[in-house]
């Protein structure tokens, strides 16, 4: 017998939409969207698309009144219900642009919940264009098959970042002066949790007695060599998704 066609078709194109989805919920799109669906995936009408909001799961929707600029694509069924991810933030200070770029994307599928860009006396960059890096977070989303994006904060100060600090989360800090190996710090860690990175000159003598005297804070080791500050980030990330994340998890796609 022929095997049952996969639903939703594997090749089906996957599309952020800031429109609320639901059952027969109609989308209108144009723009960057739609070229993409029509000029790079050649959908036509009847064709599949799977869509998500980041607060209604995935849905498969049908194109109809497709056109040479813009479509429609009409909610058939939830395919995914929302994702519930880790609790684990990632807060870094300010990079080139490109690296930081990468961050975001790689914080993004790694299965980051909450992304805060934080400033340092060290910070060589001082500004972050949160739209460019939103822009990538939901690249990022569509590709790897996440259903919530993560939340993008506002650029903080260190100083205020600490002063603000959640009693019940972890702070595991990237501290070249030495800490706590990871596996170690981690699995004695459980619960809510967020890394902090520093820029590429590291964290001043004066910021990193600030972060120490924080009774959250932990710092940690990142090895025998010097990372880049997105090499760190994107690292001991993934370290932590291993131990304590969501990469614990066994499922059968």
């Amino acid at each position: 017998m022929p095997a049952t066609p996969a639903w939703p078709p594997r090749s089906a194109p996957r599309l952020f939409v800031e429109a609320t989805l639901g059952p027969d919920v109609a989308v209108p799109l144009d723009g960057n969207g739609a070229h993409y669906l029509l000029s790079v995936m050649r959908v036509r009408d009847g064709d599949i698309v799977l869509l998500f909001d980041g607060q209604s799961g995935e849905w498969a929707a049908v194109a109809e009144q497709v056109r040479k600029r813009d479509l429609v694509l009409r909610c058939t069924q939830q395919t995914r219900p929302l994702e519930t991810v880790p609790d684990f933030w990632l807060c870094a200070a300010p990079i080139r642009k490109g690296r930081i770029d990468l961050v975001a994307e790689k914080a993004c599928e790694l299965g980051v919940a909450r992304l805060v860009p934080v400033l340092t006396e060290r910070s060589v960059v001082d500004k972050v264009n949160l739209d460019r890096l939103r822009a990538h977070l939901v690249e990022a989303a569509e590709q790897c098959g996440r259903t919530a994006l993560p939340d993008l904060a506002d650029m903080v100060t260190l100083p205020a970042l600490l002063e603000s600090w959640p009693e019940n989360r972890a702070l595991f800090f990237a501290d070249e002066t030495g800490g706590l190996p990871m596996d170690q710090c981690f699995a004695a860690n459980p619960g809510p949790a967020a890394l902090l990175v520093g820029p590429e000159g590291g964290f001043t003598p004066a910021e990193r007695d600030r972060i120490r005297a924080l009774p959250q804070a932990r710092p940690i080791s990142l090895g025998p060599r010097i990372l880049r500050a997105e090499t760190a980030a994107i690292a001991a990330t993934a370290c932590w998704m291993a131990a304590n994340g969501d990469w614990t998890r066994c499922e059968t796609k």
